[in-house]
């Protein structure tokens, strides 16, 4: 079991404008708990804080107040590489994170490396086998010794997937991990990572403007809007019963499939 809090985070931006100096707040005095086997989805728009929360937590940025704590710790004091074993990142880009000029086996043996140093040369492929089979990329033999380039989009996200779960992490956090990809096969990755979140029990992070898969896809639900969480709590709740006038605003902007059928209709 892991737990990630968020206390009371704030982060701040100093930006230079001529010859004065302005503030971002980019991030307002968050708090939230992340536990094991707990999928929360944190939805905005673009511009409302979601991808800084990410970085925070993946220690690419600092918080200029507040604190992020994993099992009672606070971050500054876990070595770096302990917490990066425990704490993995899925980004949006399929077609970004991975190096073109290397081999999927490349990409999924790195981390075994890196946190299984006494693995030896039979394990490491064994578990190489594994992670593609986990991710529904088989024959696995075959998929390794692929380019990136000669898999689809949704296969190299599958890809990106195995390489997060390769060093055994307690929390992932899932950056618009379907927003960049078609929308034929966004609810198969989707699919995908709810039964590995559930396998491995997961506890997930998964950020999206889109609260249609939010509310397929999550326990709890989010809402962030200038730097600051104005709604939380239970998916259904969210979405079927918003409080909050900008939750209302973003229930109303999402596609409706039956209102856009139903127009077509009438229009007939």
């Amino acid at each position: 079991m892991a737990t990630l809090v968020l206390s009371n985070v704030v982060k701040r931006y100093r930006l230079r404008s001529g010859f004065r100096q302005e503030a971002l707040m980019a991030v307002d005095d968050v708090s939230f708990e992340l536990e094991s086997g707990q999928t929360i989805a944190l939805v905005g728009q673009s511009g409302s804080g979601k991808s800084t929360i990410a970085k925070l937590i993946l220690r690419l940025e600092r918080p200029t107040r507040g604190r992020i704590c994993l099992d009672g710790v606070e971050l500054p004091q876990i070595k770096l590489k302990q917490y990066r074993r425990q704490v993995q990142m899925v980004f949006q880009d399929p077609f970004g994170s991975l190096n073109p000029y290397h081999t999927v086996a490349h990409h999924l043996e790195r981390p075994l490396r890196i946190h299984f140093p006494g693995q030896s040369p039979a394990q490491r492929q064994q578990e190489l086998r594994s992670l593609l089979e986990r991710v529904r990329l088989t024959p696995a033999e075959d998929f390794a010794q692929r380019h990136p380039h000669e898999l689809s989009g949704g296969q190299r996200q599958r890809v990106a997937i195995a390489r997060a779960l390769a060093p055994k992490p307690q929390v992932l956090i899932a950056d618009e991990p379907v927003s960049m990809l078609d929308v034929s096969i966004r609810l198969g990755v989707l699919n995908l990572l709810a039964q590995l979140q559930r396998e491995e029990n997961l506890g997930v992070l998964y950020i999206t403007h889109d609260l249609a898969t939010a509310r397929h896809f999550s326990d709890q639900i989010m809402v962030m809007h200038q730097g600051r969480v104005v709604e939380r709590g239970l998916a259904d709740d969210v979405i079927l019963r918003p409080q909050d006038d900008y939750t209302r605003r973003l229930a109303a902007a999402a596609p409706n499939p039956e209102r856009r059928l139903a127009q077509v209709v009438r229009q007939r």
